[in-house]
């Protein structure tokens, strides 16, 4: 059984923007001249939502209402999301609207400024600033013996491979 996929492109710029798409028509996809196989599923185009090759089956995805946990309003969970979502294997939907999405986000890079430590180096003894906190049972060192270390240890693991 030989699958043609036809893909409304007027459907397609109608169910979002930015889809990157030029103009209306109709796009005729050949699964074989593609490199498809029947029963395979690909992206029907630009994340819209995902079709079978398989005559008969389609699955495309459809917005979806949701609630947010942080605000508790309703947002919608477009199917262009959802087409997104399965690409990256997601299995979750999202629990927060955008605009907490964003505001989680923020709260979780703006740690500050890195914070540096003082330390004696274990090879040369003189001072190191270090972005972590350093610990007596393992040795800390500057930048330039950490370098050497870090060359012998590459030169040490090359040999034994």
């Amino acid at each position: 059984m030989r699958a043609r996929i036809v893909l409304d492109v007027d459907r397609m710029l109608a169910d979002g923007p930015g889809l990157g798409r030029p103009g209306p028509g109709r796009v005729d996809l050949s699964p074989t001249r593609a490199g498809w196989r029947e029963g395979s599923t690909i992206p029907a185009a630009a994340g819209v939502g995902w079709e079978s090759c398989e005559e008969g089956s389609t699955n495309v995805y459809q917005d979806r209402f949701l609630t947010c946990r942080d605000c508790s309003q309703t947002f919608t969970f477009s199917a262009g999301e959802q087409a997104f979502y399965a690409s990256k294997s997601l299995q979750n939907d999202p629990q927060r609207c955008p605009g907490c999405r964003a505001i989680a986000k923020r709260a979780r890079s703006a740690s500050g400024p890195r914070e540096y430590h003082a330390a004696i180096c274990a090879s040369c003894g003189g001072q190191a600033m270090v972005p972590f906190s350093p610990r007596s049972d393992r040795p800390v060192y500057c930048s330039t013996c950490f370098d050497k270390v870090r060359a012998g240890a590459e030169s040490l693991n090359a040999a034994t491979a």
